[in-house]
């Protein structure tokens, strides 16, 4: 449920508490509150669905096909998630803080730092391990190959798991 900050009226300076918030003086801020919610729900929702998605039958169906192709594949499937995944954990952030700022509810901030979370993580612990994979000098048949890629779904997981965290937080606060 979004709710308002008491603030006061510019024009006025009455006190404005969620009581007495009149929807039709403060539509926009209520309009704003909602998108807010939304935005942080939706693209947190996409980003945990794609995290689901690529632990289940993307990674797995890779590594079925050999680790020749799986190691050959990663590249270019990890370049475009890459930048898909940022980006909706940025704007799942952006939004949950501005929920959080908006309600005062401090459960859009702990969803915020969860979904936040996985930028961090990705860029000290999988970025290294993003970097051998995609190492022109791997033999792209070989045991190793398949430890990288073993291990790589294994930290994917954290992310999947923090994400899907989030979209609970953010899907119990609507």
């Amino acid at each position: 449920m979004c709710t308002v900050r008491p603030i006061r009226r510019a024009a006025t300076g009455q006190r404005i508490v969620r009581g007495d918030l009149v929807f039709s003086f403060f539509p926009v801020i209520l309009l704003r509150c909602r998108k807010s919610e939304f935005l942080a729900t939706f693209c947190t929702a996409i980003f945990a669905g794609a995290a689901v998605y690529i632990n289940a039958v993307e990674h797995p169906a890779r590594i079925e096909c050999g680790t020749s192709l799986a190691a050959t594949v990663f590249g270019p499937s990890y370049r475009r998630a890459a930048i898909m995944q940022a980006s909706l954990a940025s704007a799942a952030f952006v939004a949950a803080v501005a929920a959080w700022h908006m309600t005062a509810v401090l459960s859009w901030l702990i969803g915020a730092s969860l979904i936040v979370a996985v930028i961090p993580f990705t860029l000290i612990v999988v970025l290294p391990l993003n970097k051998r994979l995609l190492d022109p000098i791997l033999d792209r048949n070989s045991p190793a190959a398949l430890r990288l890629l073993t291990r790589w779904g294994h930290l994917h997981m954290v992310r999947t798991v923090l994400s899907v965290a989030a979209l609970a937080v953010f899907l119990f606060l609507l």
